[in-house]
């Protein structure tokens, strides 16, 4: 069977390698902590038991002699001095001392604590002594008794003490030994640690170095229009997802260039579309018709200026293939156009042209202008009693150049101006179309693509005209030939 292959991110890779490290670091530090906890409770618990034998020591040696000596000298009797609670409570205390102490000093207090059975019973003798009306005497002797085991009950707690403080000099010796032992322990778990480390991240790397290798040829062989490699799987999880993506992203490339590349073709073919709807037959026949008319008639001057124009005309439309011109040729062409056409409509047309000669050396894309000023005049002036006047203006706007194409003719209604928008939106314009506007999308188009800019053509209308203007940016010859050899244009 084949094994399975087992995917894992970049991430969880990480994760078990902090896991581990921290598992490395972290015990050894808890168990050096307890150890630590463990005897500094020792030795707490050590100065507590001390602290307590040494209160009852003064309790042993004074307060129950001088009790047993008031009861004797007939100062308190046996209930107002409450001698037999203190001794119980001494007992007591010893006892639960006695239950929290090691086996090696235990025995200071279980002779202590039996003592105290010694030194209660001479109490009883002094209570019984009392109830049979002894001479004193008799009961100063018992008390020089009491005396004498009371000073040897704190001779035994002293000796607890003194063993309590070596057993505790003992604790803090092997407290110093457990700490300079676990700083060498963590000093070698840190070695240990850096090499653990270093070898998890190599091993990392390497799972994660060799799909990114492959990755970069990838890319590479993408950059260099190779769009038919394709990258192996990998089991790293967002390595995978980004080679899916990769492959993805060369087959969507792959169907773009197809598309971009018909998309050319299109623009072309709608190019040729739009220079032969400017230099149509109609045109030229109607044109050759007012030169031979005014052959005829003997108006030697206007066939010169009707020839000229007509002749800048053909020579700026066709620009020997060139697609981009100075906008000084871009005034001519459509001043020849419009003196060609005044001749025509003379009743009907007039024209201004306010373009200034300091912007005439900066170069726009052809045949952006006269489609404007020839739709002005099919679609406004001739549709208007009375005709009008076709205005056209370029400025520059600081890096920008801003021309305007507007006429006073017939205008447009809402309805006409909205669909006029959609079609330049689709960006799909058809000569079968009988509303006008061919040339006009057909500029916002070209507009929009040779500039690379979402916006085009911005029109306005209404019964009293209609308004079209552009910007696009201010560009030198040099910066046009920059740009297409960086797009391999």
């Amino acid at each position: 069977m084949a094994k399975i292959r087992q995917e894992k991110s970049i991430l969880g890779q990480i994760s078990d390698l902090s896991h581990r490290l921290v598992t490395v670091l972290v015990v050894p530090i808890i168990l050096s902590l307890c150890l630590m906890l463990f005897y500094a409770w020792q030795y707490d618990s050590a100065i507590a038991r001390m602290e307590t034998i040494a209160s009852l020591k003064s309790v042993v040696s004074e307060e129950i002699p001088g009790k047993a000596f008031n009861i004797v000298s007939g100062r308190e009797t046996l209930r107002e001095s409450r001698i037999y609670e203190t001794v119980h409570s001494v007992e007591k205390t010893i006892e639960a001392i006695t239950d929290q102490t090691g086996q090696e000093n235990r025995l200071s207090l279980i002779v202590a604590n039996r003592t105290m059975q010694t030194l209660e019973n001479y109490i009883d003798r002094i209570r019984d002594n009392l109830e049979a009306e002894v001479p004193v005497v008799e009961n100063e002797a018992v008390l020089s008794e009491v005396r004498d085991v009371a000073e040897l009950v704190e001779s035994m707690l002293n000796d607890y003490i003194t063993q309590e403080i070596s057993s505790a000099a003992n604790m803090s010796v092997s407290l110093r030994l457990v700490i300079f032992l676990t700083a060498g322990l963590e000093v070698l778990v840190v070695i240990g640690a850096v090499w653990f480390r270093n070898r998890s991240v190599k091993q990392t790397a390497a799972s994660v170095r060799l799909p990114i290798e492959q990755l970069e040829e990838a890319a590479e062989s993408i950059a260099q229009g190779s769009l038919e490699a394709k990258l192996a799987d990998t089991d790293v999880t967002e390595l995978r997802n980004l080679t899916l993506q990769v492959n993805h992203m060369a087959d969507r490339l792959k169907t773009m260039m197809e598309k971009s590349n018909q998309d050319a073709r299109n623009l072309r073919k709608a190019e040729l579309r739009t220079l032969q709807a400017q230099i149509n037959p109609h045109f030229l026949y109607n044109t050759l018709d007012a030169i031979v008319w005014k052959a005829e008639a003997g108006e030697k001057d206007e066939v010169i200026q009707l020839t000229s124009a007509l002749s800048d005309f053909f020579r700026i439309s066709l620009s020997s293939g060139a697609d981009w011109i100075p906008i000084s040729q871009e005034r001519k062409h459509i001043e020849g156009y419009l003196k060609i056409q005044q001749t025509r409509y003379r009743d009907i047309l007039d024209y201004e042209i306010d373009i200034p000669e300091e912007i005439g050396e900066y170069l726009v894309l052809k045949l952006l202008l006269q489609p404007l000023v020839e739709n002005a005049l099919y679609h406004g002036i001739k549709n208007r009693r009375g005709g009008g006047t076709i205005r056209v203006s370029g400025r520059l706007e600081d890096k920008d150049l801003v021309f305007t194409v507007k006429d006073t003719g017939s205008g447009m209604t809402p309805e006409q101006l909205r669909l006029l928008n959609e079609r330049m939106i689709k960006g799909q314009p058809s000569v079968s179309e009988g509303n006008g506007g061919f040339g006009l999308v057909n500029v916002n188009l070209r507009i929009r693509l040779y500039y690379n800019q979402t916006e085009g053509l911005k029109i306005e209308s209404s019964n009293s005209g209609t308004t079209v203007s552009f910007r696009v940016p201010c560009m030198t010859r040099e910066e046009i030939y920059e740009n297409e050899s960086v797009s391999g244009g």
